[in-house]
């Protein structure tokens, strides 16, 4: 593939440190992972943040439940998130955390450039303090936030507004235009439909008092504490030293057309519209494209540790490694829409797929290879007529960002390969037996290459075996 300079910047939703992570996360980290590695294969150089959004009431009052402070609990809380790299073989570049001081600088600068479009007033209006969103009577009918289920708090204060009606020509044009892209259509029809029934000014400050001195402070004003989405969605240009005027921010943001963000559905309109809108007031360039993936559900319900159908993704990686838990996260859950979790599909999706498809293919052909002491070679016309044709149907997967998709037609490959062991019997040892498996050996080098934004660990062992570095095993051991 033709190497190129271009950069690209791909960042995560920030995840509340309130509570500990579950397979839920997993699902974002790894789809956002997949495409710092498929662009890094590519030649671009890319930058990979995520992090921990630790400015919430929600988490305030988590801390004081547990009688900690607040400091020591998001800095446990943010470890715990952190360690996601290793349970799913993350290769993230930075990881923000909205209580450090680059992160702070960079609110208050954005603020400052805002300032123009806020302005102070009362408001009375019904709180969720878990996403500190603000909702109308007729969201929530039954008076309990649509997203988490928790009863509204009813909030009357005087705090600071920005002026979001003034830009919903403006928003409806770039969404409309694809300027700004949002995947799904599904999800800019949805964004649309928001902005159609009319923008209206939103608040971005709380009560100091109310958020018990926690937070970051809204500039010449120690009243009033930073509305924790104005401060959170911050986090892709703090990273980038937006605070200071770095030339990372230059770099990566500036002069960098090709920003990706990767969020889950319910926080959509913060992203499409009011990042956006913050942006726009600050002339600042915005994103190229948010991917928007559903939720990982347990029995059709949205997966939370606080309804208890959470699923660890620390032990399911222990207990059956990075790979499956990734592989399952790909190819079963549709990457814009939700998808069931139960151990029983992981289980039937591993063997299946791992074990008795791209695991037994391996260790088949690199039996022939070690019996017939056969060397990978250059590929038959047919066999290299099948290779161009999937990697042709993987590129244009990934353009689309369907990681399944891409998937499937690494696995047509292994079907492929299966096939023409069946109908040339190289284990026979007749004629043209050993070039057969050079043949094979050379399309599980393909195999490899094309897995490694997937699987890097298994595409690794591959790799190696296929060199002759060391033996990798049993690639991935049939559960029972």
């Amino acid at each position: 593939m033709k190497a190129t300079n271009q950069k690209v910047y791909i960042s995560t939703a920030i995840d509340y440190a309130n509570a500990e992570a579950h397979l839920g996360h997993a699902l974002e980290k790894v789809q956002a992972d997949v495409l710092a590695r498929y662009y890094r294969a590519r030649g671009r150089e890319v930058f990979f943040l995520t992090g921990t959004d630790e400015n919430s009431l929600g988490t305030v009052r988590a801390a004081k439940e547990k009688k900690v402070p607040v400091r020591s609990f998001v800095k446990e809380k943010s470890d715990h998130f952190y360690k996601l790299r290793e349970a799913l073989d993350l290769s993230f570049d930075d990881f923000i955390r909205t209580t450090e001081k680059r992160h702070a600088q960079a609110v208050q600068k954005l603020w400052k450039k805002v300032k123009p479009d806020i302005y102070l007033k009362k408001y009375r209006g019904l709180l969720c303090s878990n996403c500190e969103t603000y909702f109308k009577k007729e969201e929530a009918p039954d008076g309990c936030c649509p997203v988490h289920g928790v009863k509204l708090e009813e909030v009357e204060e005087e705090n600071y507004f920005f002026k979001l009606s003034r830009y919903q020509k403006q928003l409806k044009k770039i969404i409309e235009s694809d300027e700004l892209k949002i995947i799904p259509e599904s999800r800019k029809n949805e964004v649309l439909s928001f902005i159609n029934q009319g923008l209206e000014d939103i608040c971005i400050s709380r009560s100091s008092q109310r958020m018990q001195d926690w937070g970051i402070k809204t500039p010449e004003d120690e009243t009033q504490t930073v509305w924790c989405w104005f401060d959170a969605l911050i986090n892709y240009i703090s990273a980038l030293d937006y605070g200071k005027d770095g030339q990372k921010f230059k770099d990566w943001w500036v002069d960098n057309p090709r920003k990706i963000h990767c969020i889950g559905k319910d926080i959509i309109k913060f992203h499409a519209v009011y990042w956006p809108a913050f942006l726009l007031a600050a002339g600042l360039p915005l994103p190229q494209v948010i991917l928007t993936h559903g939720w990982l559900t347990v029995d059709g319900q949205k997966m939370s540790k606080s309804r208890g159908t959470g699923v660890d993704p620390f032990k399911l990686s222990r207990d059956y490694g990075s790979d499956a838990v990734r592989y399952f996260l790909l190819r079963e859950i549709p990457p814009t829409k939700d998808g069931d979790f139960s151990l029983t599909k992981f289980k039937e999706r591993y063997n299946a797929d791992l074990a008795s498809g791209l695991g037994n293919l391996f260790s088949r052909v690199n039996k022939l290879a070690r019996e017939m002491k056969v060397e990978p070679g250059l590929a038959g016309l047919e066999t290299e007529q099948a290779i161009k044709e999937v990697q042709q149907e993987y590129v244009q997967a990934m353009a689309r960002y369907d990681f399944r998709e891409a998937l499937m037609s690494v696995w047509n490959l292994i079907a492929f390969c299966d096939q023409y062991i069946e109908q040339e019997e190289p284990w026979k040892g007749e004629e043209g037996s050993a070039e057969v498996v050079a043949d094979l050996l050379f399309v599980l080098g393909k195999i490899a290459k094309l897995l490694q934004p997937f699987l890097p660990q298994a595409s690794q062992r591959m790799t190696d075996q296929l060199a002759g570095k060391k033996e990798s095993g049993n690639l991935f051991p049939r559960l029972k």
